[in-house]
């Protein structure tokens, strides 16, 4: 379980929590148990992202992959700063008044790149509500430094849902990052309850967006289970995914950051998560990732290489 208060800076980390009744937490099955990061490999990478006082989604979002991924030199980069203006009923990213821009760190991520010898990078952030563009021309920026520094390197980015923002979304479109993802998250029934601060249609149609003026870019989206939906409802976000275009699906349980947050109504079973591949795939999927552990950005690398190879393999038909 991760902590409702910041103990480094005393800070309340969801302070739109605080004063909600706890709810229960239910006991991991096995088959999502994870053991503690301690690798070489994963110093390393903690390391590298320290000295350059970078923000990482696998930190603050409390991802139980961070061992694996980080012993491997993969890590999602958050720009924008580490306090979201939302406040998701899932999520553990602090929720407050943002700090300023970085205006440094496009060149400090490009850097951690280079240093980390990365062939595939995914770029995330937080929401940033009080910004005209929402953060669009910061990942523009981005894009832009990983691009001169390693031309080589594959970039996917996870971005927020530039609601109200105007033509912002078509800023980092244009960017031409190699996967745009956008997560749904939740089926729509439980939007008000899940993701307050989100439209689901605005979400759906901003991934049609991507693929509207710019066809050869990836699409990617995902959700979580467990929160209460219902297979019929995944399905019928699936259709809602592939009538936008959307390449990639990903589907991974949802894991309760704390007892103030959104209420884990079921561990949904790793057949169940299979059913749920084969399901995608039989919908048109050029990639499905689920499984208990999906995160967005699990195994982000390998799986670019086969979104790409599965590209290729229906062009050639």
């Amino acid at each position: 379980m991760a902590t409702l208060i910041d103990i480094n800076s005393e800070r309340v980390r969801h302070p739109e929590k605080a004063n909600k009744p706890d709810t229960e937490v239910l006991r991991k099955p096995k088959w999502i148990r994870v053991k503690a990061p301690t690798s070489k490999g994963y110093a390393e990478t903690r390391k590298i992202v320290k000295d350059k006082g970078l923000v990482t989604v696998c930190e603050e979002a409390a991802c139980p992959n961070i061992g694996e991924c980080w012993e491997k030199s993969h890590a999602t980069f958050m720009v924008l700063g580490e306090i979201c203006t939302r406040a998701c009923a899932f999520c553990n990213v602090a929720t407050g008044l943002p700090q300023e821009v970085d205006a440094y760190e496009p060149g400090k991520i490009a850097e951690a790149v280079v240093e980390m010898k990365l062939k595939h990078v995914v770029i995330t952030s937080v929401d940033r509500d009080d910004l005209d563009d929402g953060g669009a021309q910061h990942f523009v920026d981005v894009i832009k430094a990983i691009r001169k520094a390693s031309p080589a390197t594959t970039i996917e980015i996870l971005t927020p849902d530039f609601l109200r923002k105007g033509d912002a979304p078509n800023m980092v479109i244009d960017a031409k990052a190699d996967v745009f993802n956008h997560n749904l998250e939740t089926v729509p029934r439980l939007y008000l309850k899940i993701r307050p601060g989100a439209r689901y249609f605005h979400s759906l149609r901003l991934l049609e967006k991507v693929k509207d003026r710019d066809p050869s870019q990836f699409t990617k989206s995902g959700l979580m289970v467990g929160l209460g939906e219902t297979k019929e409802e995944i399905m019928q976000v699936m259709d809602d995914m592939r009538s936008a275009g959307v390449d990639f699906l990903t589907i991974g349980q949802y894991l309760q950051p704390t007892r103030k947050h959104a209420k884990l109504e079921r561990f949904v079973t790793p057949e169940e998560f299979k059913s749920y591949e084969i399901i995608a795939r039989a919908k048109g999927f050029l990639m499905v990732s689920a499984s208990p552990l999906t995160r967005s950005s699990y195994h982000a690398d390998s799986d670019f290489a086969q979104l790409r190879a599965a590209r290729d393999a229906q062009l050639a038909r």
